[in-house]
């Protein structure tokens, strides 16, 4: 038990390495009000060039099929091979989705679908190479380390190769998609099927190492333990100590409709706040904290621009897989402009890389028809979409 924590949050604050009993007992016992204080503290001592910015992407999830082996327990999404809910989309449908993106001022694609057990390494080289020969402006920000093994082992080859080729046919970036919670514990009670946390990560440190960069994603909220959650950064913090290669996390919540969990446990918004915070001290090495207005809402997501985020995500153009879990919220571009600037911050869109694209520094200059609203397309709502000619195919 660390009997004062004031000398952990200072020393986090300025920017140095805590361990992680210090990151725990900060998560349980530091009162909230100096836990945010010291993470914008830590926020701005690395942004201080930019330190009113915060950042969003306008971008689009397209779902590619929902046909999964994995059978995640949180998973309101997937079907399983055969059944008559299995659906996949054909690759004339995935680039008018693109074409819509670029229409609405998009850079970024999540190609984000379960594990098909016919789509191998080819299956994706021709997705992505279609992708880039109609949209070279896109980027293709996408997919996981689970994905990874999933394609290597249908196609028979090493997972070095599988990133090479996918690289060369256009990825870019992955999404770090499928960490969930990588202690062995809680990924084993909510994702059997997948690969270990310790797998999960060697694949991404073997994408870093081909220079293949990612961010880092963590889902809160399945019955994890605070030491749990912890370990789940312990276990990014040491990757990235060799390879530099996480350019951002991502914690979100656990959505609790329509999944085996059946919503038994879930994350709070304090501790939600607590986490990000300690996020921000604990991982020194990460630039980038991304709060998640779309799981947590958008009050909550402009409260995490406080507990040192520096990024409020994504327009997400179409989302539909935590949309089935029962995340409800929605927004638009001119409101998230309003929820940066309620925090006291400029509001600046930025790239895949986070390089800023438009600085929202003059109210009078925003967008005043504004269509860039999210989930224009998604298909999980009942008519959610505003273009219905975009339609998938049985599977089966």
């Amino acid at each position: 038990m660390i009997s004062d924590l004031q000398p952990v949050l200072d020393r986090a604050a300025d920017g140095g390495r805590i361990t992680p009993e210090e990151a725990l007992a900060l998560y349980v016992h530091a009162p909230l009000h100096a836990l945010g204080r010291a993470a914008d503290a830590a926020r701005r001592k690395r942004y201080a060039d930019t330190v009113d910015i915060a950042t969003y992407i306008i971008e689009r999830n397209i779902n590619y099929t929902n046909v999964c082996v994995t059978a995640c327990k949180f998973c309101a999404f997937y079907a399983p091979p055969k059944s008559e809910k299995g659906w996949v989309r054909e690759i004339d449908d995935i680039l008018r989705r693109c074409a819509e993106t670029v229409e609405l001022g998009g850079t970024q694609i999540m190609f984000q679908g379960g594990h098909h057990p016919d789509f191998g390494v080819e299956y994706y080289e021709r997705s992505f190479a279609a992708i880039k020969a109609a949209f070279p402006q896109l980027v293709i920000h996408s997919l996981g380390a689970s994905e990874v093994a999933h394609m290597a082992k249908v196609s028979g080859v090493g997972i070095e190769e599988a990133i090479s080729r996918i690289h060369a046919a256009g990825l870019d970036s992955f999404a770090g998609a499928g960490a969930e919670l990588l202690p062995e514990r809680p990924r084993t009670a909510i994702a059997p099927l997948k690969e270990s946390g310790e797998r999960w990560l060697e694949i991404m440190e073997t994408a870093h190492g081909l220079g293949v960069e990612s961010t880092s994603t963590m889902l809160m909220g399945t019955g994890e333990t605070n030491a749990e959650r912890i370990e789940h950064l312990r276990m990014i913090r040491d990757v990235q100590d060799r390879t530099g290669g996480f350019r951002a996390f991502i914690p979100y919540t656990y959505q609790p409709e329509n999944n085996h969990l059946k919503g038994r446990t879930q994350a709070t918004l304090l501790e939600y706040l607590r986490l990000i915070a300690v996020a921000r001290l604990f991982l020194h090495n990460v630039a980038h904290i991304q709060g998640s207005w779309l799981t947590t809402g958008k009050e909550a997501g402009q409260l995490t621009l406080h507990y040192g985020a520096d990024d409020l995500g994504s327009v997400m153009l179409e989302e539909n897989v935590v949309s089935s879990a029962g995340a409800k919220h929605r927004s638009n571009r001119m409101e998230l402009l309003h929820l940066i600037r309620a925090a006291g911050r400029i509001p600046a869109q930025r790239d895949t890389t986070y390089n800023h694209l438009i600085v929202h520094d003059d109210p009078a200059n925003d967008p005043v028809d504004d269509k860039v609203v999210s989930h224009l397309s998604s298909t999980a709502l009942t008519g959610g979409t505003a273009h219905p000619e975009l339609k998938v195919v049985d599977a089966r």
